[in-house]
């Protein structure tokens, strides 16, 4: 990717300044920024798509959960100037949209999850991932996608070096138990917002049963699945993840201009 990442305060993010519409991009707990680089590709035209690196790194080990997380975002909307956004997030990213929904929902104009957890997750597990077995860390990786070799080396070399950083794996840990906390299951009739799921068929970490559990939850919620698709649809199907979100948001803008 070709963006700079932008360094101002205690917050790093990408911006595309393509328009009046604001498109927040969560990323997950292994997630990148190349993650979303079909998005921004896409859409950073004609919507200000705006990606903040979440701080799972560097917040104080105390601050380490996912309300830490939702209270960063909740500042940095705030910092950016931004009176409503539709927010996208991945995995962990998913659940920390919600969270924010939850919290802030004036700020809410729509949400897209993909792969979310908040309701059921199986991933890495609670305990320290195996270090040092570059195998087991290719094998898991490669399970975030139905096509294994989307996972590419620079992915499979990213997510080994976090978990062979004891720092960053304790925190990958306590995230990941913030997040089995969280559960949403009896909050998301609170969400009233436009929301948009978008799952992979073949999901193994987020099933197919969790994103029908989502749209049963959530009342104004549409859900579409992505064939022969893992738990990113984004980076293995980006195609078609990005048909859906062009729909979607070209729907929901336009009831807001009538509206207005």
């Amino acid at each position: 990717m070709n963006q700079e990442i932008i360094v101002e305060g205690k917050f790093k993010y990408l911006e595309s300044k393509g328009g009046t519409e604001h498109l927040l991009l969560l990323h997950g707990l292994f997630g990148a920024l190349s993650n979303f680089e079909g998005i921004i590709n896409e859409f950073g035209g004609k919507y200000n798509v705006v990606v903040p690196i979440l701080p799972i790194f560097e917040l104080p080990i105390r601050h380490v959960s996912l309300s830490g997380l939702v209270s960063y975002v909740e500042d940095f909307v705030e910092f950016k100037g931004f009176s409503q956004v539709h927010v996208l997030g991945n995995s962990l990213g998913g659940h920390v949209a919600l969270l924010y929904a939850l919290a802030c929902p004036e700020r809410i104009k729509s949400i897209i999850l993909t792969g979310s957890s908040g309701l059921f997750e199986s991933a890495m597990g609670t305990s320290f991932p195996k270090r040092g077995d570059y195998e087991y860390i290719r094998k898991k990786t490669q399970e975030t996608f139905y096509d294994p070799e989307v996972a590419d080396k620079a992915l499979v070399d990213e997510v080994y070096d976090t978990v062979n950083d004891r720092n960053k794996a304790i925190r990958v840990i306590a995230t990941a138990k913030s997040a089995v906390r969280h559960n949403l299951g009896d909050k998301l009739h609170q969400i009233k917002a436009p929301t948009l799921l978008i799952w992979g068929a073949q999901d193994q970490i987020t099933p197919a049963f969790v994103g029908e559990k989502f749209h049963e939850l959530i009342e104004s919620s549409k859900l579409v699945f992505i064939d022969q698709c893992g738990h990113a649809p984004m980076m293995e199907k980006p195609a078609a993840f990005n048909e859906h979100l062009h729909a979607f948001l070209g729907e929901v803008c336009s009831v807001n201009e009538q509206e207005a």
